[in-house]
């Protein structure tokens, strides 16, 4: 990577980690505080309260993506991360579940991804993108890790409001990491810029845009049953972290062989092995699901997802931003994002109908199922060929 490449690529993951940070300290508790506030003993109202962030993040992202493309990266990014941090000061102050649930909605409205997935492709050569992308899914999955282990920490000291307002301080130190440290990207012509048209006719996205669907809507659905399934093998829900973060931290250890594969022209392979090796962890969670599970092969199971998801996690949005047209990249980010986003929601939706209606193992089933299908749509896709340097504006 080249000097700019790099601060770039940090500056920007810094900007997803600090504000991935916040959300995942509320999620491993949220559940249980928000019984806690008035209107919390309602599971209906509760569970949405926990989902509308991912609902209003799904309707927000592609107008917040085409209006990067139109009004610029930097500004857009601005503005969600301070209507971010305006949800979160309005949840800290809620009095009850409805409060809870206006200050989710808005902090959903935030919905910055596009915009930051955008203007990272913009500021990366296409031989290093992948990295850069890794780069930002690592900081994710760090922050996914280390809000496992102190978030029952900190919401025992501060509540679940002292959460939020620590949520919206972290939003706010990422205006300033925007504002100081990520460089500015040279303007795209004006030529087609936000054409949703030219977005959705695109065979090559589209294949991407299903697979974004799938692997969030997997990930989520497996995660209704995963939990119950570690503390039937013996480890109490406290201790589940002793399991989640070996498991990521060892899938990062895998990225460097992706870089190497996609310099040697092999990263359609990889991306293919990683769909593949879902749908195997799919079956074997079956298997365990069907009989007595253990402790041991779970934990394997959940190194070998983990490697698979942050090499997709990084691959994915790393093709759809050099498929994209330059001038429309905000527009197809957005429509990424937007999937993305969507396939929480139905995962999450779904994934608790058919544990409640048929049971873990066909759950595991269907997942194993749509990871197939999606291995066969993407096994006609074509790898994008380089473009040329980008350069920051002056």
């Amino acid at each position: 990577m080249t000097p700019l490449e790099r601060r770039a690529s940090a500056s920007l993951a810094g900007i997803f980690a600090l504000r991935m940070l916040g959300l995942f300290l509320v999620l491993p508790v949220f559940a249980l505080e928000a019984r806690k506030y008035p209107g919390g003993d309602d599971p209906a109202l509760l569970g949405l309260a926990m989902g509308i962030y991912g609902l209003t993040q799904g309707l927000l992202q592609l107008p917040f993506g085409m209006a990067s493309d139109r009004f610029g990266r930097k500004r857009v990014i601005v503005l969600g991360l301070i209507i971010f941090a305006l949800g979160s000061f309005w949840a800290a102050g809620a009095t009850d579940l409805m409060g809870l649930l206006m200050g989710r909605s808005l902090q959903g409205a935030g919905a910055v991804s596009a915009a930051v997935t955008a203007l990272l492709a913009d500021l990366t050569r296409d031989e290093v993108r992948t990295k850069a992308m890794a780069l930002v899914g690592a900081s994710i999955g760090l922050m996914f890790a280390l809000s496992l282990v102190v978030a029952p920490v900190l919401a025992g000291a501060i509540g679940l409001s002292g959460l939020f307002w620590l949520t919206g301080v972290l939003a706010l130190l990422g205006v300033g990491v925007v504002v100081c440290a990520v460089p500015a990207a040279a303007p795209v012509a004006a030529k087609g810029r936000g054409s949703l048209k030219m977005v959705l006719g695109h065979a090559g996205l589209l294949r991407l845009n299903c697979g974004v669907f799938v692997l969030h809507a997997v990930q989520l659905a497996m995660w209704v049953a995963v939990p119950a399934m570690l503390v039937q093998a013996g480890l109490p829900k406290a201790d589940h972290w002793q399991v989640y973060l070996p498991a990521v931290l060892g899938s990062f250890v895998l990225m460097g062989g992706v870089f190497a594969m996609e310099r040697r022209g092999h990263l359609k392979k990889v991306f293919l092995v990683a769909i593949a090796l879902i749908a195997l962890v799919q079956v074997g969670l079956f298997l365990q699901s069907a009989a007595t599970a253990h402790l041991w092969p779970l934990a394997g199971l959940m190194l070998a997802f983990f490697s698979g998801f942050n090499v997709l996690e990084a691959t994915q949005p790393s093709l759809a931003s050099r498929l994209a047209p330059a001038e429309v990249r905000g527009t197809a980010m957005g429509v990424y994002n937007t999937l993305q986003s969507l396939g929480f929601f139905v995962g999450g939706w779904l994934g608790g109908w058919l544990v409640k209606g048929f049971g873990s193992p066909v759950l595991f089933l269907c997942c194993a199922a749509a990871m197939l299908l999606w291995w066969l749509v993407a096994l006609p896709m074509q790898m994008p060929g380089r473009a040329a340097p980008v350069q920051a504006a002056a």
